[in-house]
């Protein structure tokens, strides 16, 4: 009898071993680790990819300055899950194509073309592929650039719902009263994030004097105004002028998810990186800690573009957008306020696809794409993206350095892109149809 049991034991655990063994062989095959990449010389290869302080004109920089450990005194953390949800991989994972030009492209056929320093796609919250290139590695953290202006929206819209902030039709002086002077401080909670303010702001990613993008950020970061948040409340309050009615058009701006970050600060009392970790990364499962970099003037997240986190949590971020805020029946982000955000029949007309600018629609603090299902996007500069499709439930998610930080200056790897998420759409089963 106990050498039957040892036999069953035995078996069993030879079989389990075997169940382990193809499964790291299934996760081998989805995740590919690339120590090159496109113009991997040019991005600063030889040096290891080491960072800089100014990524944004020097390319050799950009891997190292935008993807890594970060080690830096100005940041605050965001703290993991103690129980992170499951992100399994497919089992039998289906081949993707895409269509460019006359031919079908695979993924890696795009990658070979594409300075992505990572890539991952999901169906019904399984990997279906995990790709990375120049060295970089699943454990590290990637720039989210202006994909962290939808983070200050699903925390704001946290905050709405449990009553922190009382209506989105409140204007923003009423929580941070220092700015009422400002045209910025007179315009509702709402408008501000469709980016309707209807202040002239020129952000021209020329990162030099006439970008307004580039001046706000000397007020935000220059050394000379460290621990002088007045700084902050004169600059605000010298814009008093509008070009058109608030709410009336999109015009997209940086400063004002800035705006929208501090007032979220005033209104909930609490640090925007603890409500991310106690709101979001830790209801949703995240496996990693995030980070926030911080304004030297005033100490506050870089609302517009500073948070940082691995490739797999943006991913369960994407994932829980797919799912329409909601977690094992648990809604983390209201689901009302996610609709409000992202469904483009629920947009006034200003904020359509093909109105608010040629492709893409505008809801609050995120891009809608012009498709019959409801679709959109997260996305930075330089092409970071998170591309989701909540009917399908399929998420793409991209970090990269591209060589222009928008498709205004260079459209090709921009149209790429697209063309690459239409194909993920009809490969794995969803709707690419306008």
């Amino acid at each position: 009898m106990q050498k039957t049991i040892r036999y069953v034991r035995k078996t069993a655990l030879i079989f389990l071993a075997l169940v382990i063994y193809i499964a790291n062989c299934q996760a081998i095959e989805q995740i590919l680790l690339n120590p090159d990449g496109p113009d991997a010389d040019k991005l600063g290869q030889a040096k290891g990819y080491t960072s800089c302080n100014n990524p944004q004109k020097f390319a050799e920089c950009r891997i190292g300055a935008w993807s890594g450990q970060f080690d830096t005194p100005n940041i605050d953390v965001v703290k993991a899950a103690s129980q992170p949800s499951a992100l399994p991989y497919m089992s039998e994972p289906p081949a993707i194509h895409y269509r460019w030009g006359l031919f079908n492209k695979s993924v890696d056929e795009y990658l070979e073309d594409t300075k992505a320093t990572s890539l991952i796609i999901l169906k019904n919250g399984q990997v279906v592929l995990e790709r990375y290139q120049y060295n970089r590695k699943p454990e590290m953290r990637f720039r989210s650039f202006s994909m962290s202006k939808t983070i200050i929206s699903i925390l704001i819209g946290i905050a709405n719902k449990k009553g922190h902030i009382l209506s989105l039709d409140d204007p923003v002086s009423k929580y941070w009263p220092e700015i009422s002077r400002s045209a910025y401080g007179q315009t509702s909670i709402r408008n501000m994030l469709r980016m309707s303010s209807g202040i002239t702001f020129n952000e021209l990613y020329t990162f030099a004097p006439g970008d307004d993008n580039w001046e706000w950020g000397k007020i935000l970061y220059d050394r000379d105004n460290a621990a002088r948040p007045d700084k902050i409340v004169q600059y605000l309050n010298s814009k008093t002028e509008r070009t058109y009615a608030e709410g009336t058009k999109f015009s997209y701006a940086s400063i004002i998810t800035e705006v929208l970050g501090r007032v979220l600060m005033r209104a909930t009392g609490q640090s925007i990186a603890m409500l991310t970790q106690e709101w979001l990364w830790q209801p949703m499962g995240a496996q990693s800690d995030a980070l926030w970099f911080l304004s030297t003037t005033d100490s506050v997240e870089g609302a517009g573009g500073s948070f940082n986190a691995t490739l797999r949590d943006y991913a369960r971020l994407g994932n829980l957008l797919a799912n329409d805020g909601m977690r094992n029946g648990v809604e983390i982000i209201p689901t009302q306020y996610l609709l409000e955000a992202t469904d483009v029949a629920l947009q006034p007309l200003a904020f359509k696809p093909k109105v608010a600018t040629p492709y893409f629609g505008y809801g609050y603090q995120i891009w809608l794409f012009p498709l019959k299902r409801r679709t959109f996007a997260l996305q930075g500069i330089f092409g970071q993206q998170i591309y989701i499709q909540p009917d399908s439930k399929i998420v793409m998610v991209q970090t990269s350095a591209f060589d222009k930080p928008s498709g205004r200056f260079d459209p090709y790897p921009y149209k790429k892109l697209n063309a690459l998420w239409l194909g993920i759409l009809d490969s794995l089963g969803g709707d690419s149809s306008q």
